[in-house]
């Protein structure tokens, strides 16, 4: 599958430090939610089914990925 990204509007979470270890999301995908490192926008960028992606989200505000 080939999604184009060219007009993709790029987001870092509000949440996200000034350390540079972030990720960017771009919204408006039906189905999918592309993910880029946004230390290197012009890499590439995964793009996963938005239940996955919602998935992921709804553990890491759970905690299941902290630091034991």
């Amino acid at each position: 599958m080939h999604l184009d990204l060219n007009g993709a509007r790029w987001r870092k979470s509000t949440r996200s430090g000034q350390g540079g270890q972030c990720v960017e999301v771009a919204d408006g995908f039906t189905g999918v939610m592309p993910v880029r490192d946004s230390k290197d926008p012009n890499g590439p960028a995964l793009v996963f089914p938005t239940a996955a992606w919602q998935s992921f989200i709804t553990a890491i505000r759970a905690g299941e990925f902290d630091a034991r």
